[in-house]
């Protein structure tokens, strides 16, 4: 039975949560604790599969930071879902940069976006039991292991990206080469699916990218049908 923890100082957000991660997937267990304290020692002591936590727990403004290295140091690889009302345009490349799995701000999410992503979670999670740890890649190559890094690596750097431009990057990757279409890219788009959008997730997947390598030219643009992963652009036909 996969077990959750549920880190959150506001009894009724708490419920809430639990309540969802309930609702959607009934066979598993989930624990809620309230205090930094408390989630600390379960943490230490239960080897839970996935963890959802704030950030500000009581007066800790920074506690889930705290309890997030704490995960990476005593159980590297347990995935965690922030969930907090901090601005997520200051705070998620910072709990990414902590190797958060993913970052979700209070008041601007529903329920079908904190279940989808959670059970995206759950399913890597389950993975992750079942994989061993894959070959290190070529430093030229693109390292894409949720199971692992939770965060794509190009050329032994992180690349910092939300968890949809995420999915899409995977998509273009393991169809590398190929035209990938607006509407193949659809089914990996939580909402807004249409090409405007898309556009925009690939926009800020090449300036991700160019942040760790200004050459970068990997994501053809094919017009009127989609895009394509190109090595030749990506730098692995360079001398």
């Amino acid at each position: 039975m996969p077990r959750i923890a549920v880190i959150e100082d506001d009894q009724p957000t708490s419920n809430q949560l639990a309540g969802w991660i309930r609702a959607a997937r009934p066979d598993v267990q989930v624990d809620q604790w309230f205090t930094r304290d408390d989630a600390e020692a379960a943490l230490a002591r239960e080897p839970y599969d996935v963890v959802v936590l704030d950030i500000e727990l009581g007066r800790e403004r920074h506690a889930g930071v705290a309890l997030i290295n704490a995960i990476n140091k005593q159980r590297k690889g347990v995935p965690v879902l922030v969930v907090s009302a901090m601005p997520a345009a200051i705070y998620r490349s910072i709990m990414k940069a902590l190797d958060a799995w993913d970052y979700l701000q209070k008041t601007t999410f529903e329920e079908a976006d904190f279940i989808e992503t959670f059970l995206e979670i759950l399913r890597v999670a389950k993975e992750r039991r079942s994989q061993a740890a894959p070959a290190a890649p070529a430093a030229d190559e693109l390292a894409l292991d949720p199971l692992w890094q939770r965060t794509p690596m190009w050329r032994g750097e992180r690349v910092n990206l939300p968890l949809t431009a995420q999915r899409i990057l995977a998509t273009l990757y393991q169809r590398r080469g190929q035209v990938v279409s607006y509407d193949d890219l659809f089914d990996v788009v939580k909402s807004g699916r249409n090409r405007d959008n898309v556009r925009k997730h690939v926009s800020t997947i090449r300036d991700a990218f160019r942040e760790v390598d200004p050459t970068f030219e990997g994501i053809e643009n094919v017009p009127m049908r989609g895009f394509r992963w190109t090595d030749a652009g990506s730098g692995k036909a360079r001398p």
